[in-house]
C-alpha cells in the first residue's frame, strides 16, 4: 500500500485549494459570518461545475470517477477554508438527489438521537439515515423515498431515505432553531417526522454486520452512531475537513510566531511557544496518516481512528493557536474563533469522540458491557 499521494492527487488538491482561493476568500468568508451561514447558492454551484459533489459518481453517470482518497482531499481543502454548508450530505446524496451532484441543490442530513439539522431552512433534500422512517407506511408518503440500493456519492445509501417536497415541507414546519455555536451553521431542532423517528438504529447493528460483535455491547449503552456507508464515509469526510482545519490553524500560528514580536524578539523563539507548535504539528500528522489510511481501507475501526484523531487535532490545535494569538485571538475580527466553533460542532456530527473510542476498544476483543473511554480528554468535551 502507497500512502504517498501521486501527482495526479496532488494537482487536484492544489487545484481545489486554488479555486476556494479564488472564489472564497476572506472577504466571502466574513460575508458569510455576517449572514448568519446561510448558503451562497452561486458559490454551491461553482462547487458542483468544479466537481466537488459528483466526484464518486462514476463518468457514465456525468460524474467525475473518482474515489474515497480524492474526495478525502477536497474536503480537506473545504476544511481549511472553512467552507460553510452541508457539503458532506451533499456530496453523499450526489446520484440520489436530483441536483446534487451539479451543486443545484443543497441536501443536508437528519441524523437523529435528538441532534440537531444544520441548513434545514435552507436545504431542497434531506437525507435520512436507517431507523428515522420507522414507520414503513412512511415511506409512501409524499416526498418521502426510500434509498435502499440507490447509487449514490458513496454508493448505496442501504436502508436511507430522502425527504423531499411536502415531507420535507412537513419537517422544516415542525423544527425550531436553536443557538448554532459555529456562526457559519446555523442548526434546528427537529423532533421527529411526521409518522416516524424516535432516532436512528444505532451503532451497534452497523458495526455487527462488519463482524464487530463486541462494538453490540459498547454502543447498546447510547450510542449515536448509526449504521451502514453513510455515516462511515460521513465521518471519513467530516475528519477530513477537521484534519483541514487542524492544518490551517498550524500554519497561523507559526506565521504569528514568526511576526510577532515581544522583547525585541519574535515570539516563536521563546520555548514555550515552539512547544505548542511542535504539539500542533505532532497532533495533525498522525491524524494525517490515520485519515488517508482509512480512505483506501475504508474499514470502519479504521474509519472511527481517523475521527477521534482529526477532532482532537483540529479542536486542539485551534485551541493552541488562540494561545500563541494572544489577547487579539479572542477577538471577532480573528479567524481563530471561527476553526475552534467549527471544529467543535464537527467533533459533535457522525462520530463522536466517545463512539469512535467505544468502536476502537469493541474491536481490541468482546466485551459484556459498555467499555469506558480510552482516555479522558475526549475532543468532543474541548
Amino acid at each position: 500500500m502507497d500512502l504517498q499521494l501521486s501527482d495526479d492527487q496532488r494537482a487536484l488538491r492544489s487545484g481545489m485549494r486554488d479555486l476556494l482561493g479564488a472564489v472564497f476568500d476572506r472577504d466571502r468568508l466574513r460575508a458569510a459570518v455576517e449572514r448568519g451561514g446561510t448558503v451562497d447558492r452561486g458559490l454551491w454551484r461553482e462547487l458542483g461545475a468544479a466537481g466537488l459533489f459528483a466526484l464518486r459518481l462514476p463518468e457514465e453517470a456525468g460524474g467525475v470517477g473518482l474515489g474515497q482518497p480524492e474526495a478525502v482531499l477536497l474536503f480537506e481543502e473545504a476544511g481549511r477554508a472553512l467552507l460553510p454548508g452541508p457539503l458532506v450530505a451533499t456530496h453523499l446524496a450526489a446520484g440520489a438527489v436530483e441536483g446534487a451532484a451539479e451543486g443545484e441543490a443543497v441536501v443536508t442530513v437528519a441524523e437523529g438521537g435528538g441532534r440537531p439539522v444544520a441548513h434545514l431552512a435552507e436545504a431542497d433534500a434531506v437525507l435520512v439515515g436507517p431507523g428515522v422512517l420507522t414507520d414503513p407506511a412512511a415511506l409512501t408518503g409524499s416526498g418521502v423515498r426510500a434509498g435502499s440500493g440507490v447509487r449514490a456519492g458513496s454508493g448505496a445509501l442501504t436502508g436511507s431515505g430522502v425527504l423531499t417536497g411536502e415531507a420535507l415541507e412537513g419537517f422544516v414546519a415542525g423544527a425550531g432553531p436553536v443557538r448554532s455555536l459555529d456562526p457559519l451553521t446555523p442548526l434546528h431542532r427537529a423532533e421527529g417526522l411526521a409518522a416516524a423517528a424516535m432516532g436512528l438504529a444505532r451503532g451497534s447493528e452497523a458495526y455487527q454486520a462488519e463482524g464487530l460483535a463486541g462494538a453490540a455491547s459498547g454502543l447498546a449503552g447510547g450510542s449515536e452512531a448509526y449504521p451502514g456507508a453513510l455515516c462511515r464515509e460521513g465521518a471519513l469526510l467530516t475528519a477530513a475537513e477537521q484534519l483541514g482545519s487542524a492544518t490551517r490553524t498550524t500554519e497561523m500560528a507559526v506565521q504569528h510566531a514568526r511576526t510577532r514580536e515581544q522583547f525585541g524578539a519574535p515570539i516563536g523563539s521563546f520555548q514555550a511557544v515552539k512547544h505548542l507548535c511542535a504539539d500542533m504539528l505532532a497532533r495533525t500528522e498522525p491524524a494525517r496518516s490515520a485519515l488517508y489510511a482509512a480512505a483506501l481501507t475504508a474499514d470502519p475501526v479504521e474509519i472511527a481512528a481517523a475521527k477521534l484523531l482529526a477532532d482532537e487535532a483540529a479542536v486542539r490545535n485551534a485551541r493552541d493557536c488562540l494561545q500563541i494569538h494572544g489577547g487579539m485571538g479572542f477577538t471577532w475580527e480573528a479567524d481563530v474563533h471561527l476553526h475552534l466553533k467549527r471544529a467543535w460542532l464537527r467533533a459533535s456530527r457522525w462520530l463522536t469522540a466517545a463512539e469512535s473510542e467505544e468502536i476502537l476498544a469493541a474491536a481490541l476483543g468482546p466485551s459484556s458491557g459498555p467499555v469506558p473511554p480510552l482516555y479522558s480528554g475526549s475532543a468532543a468535551s474541548g
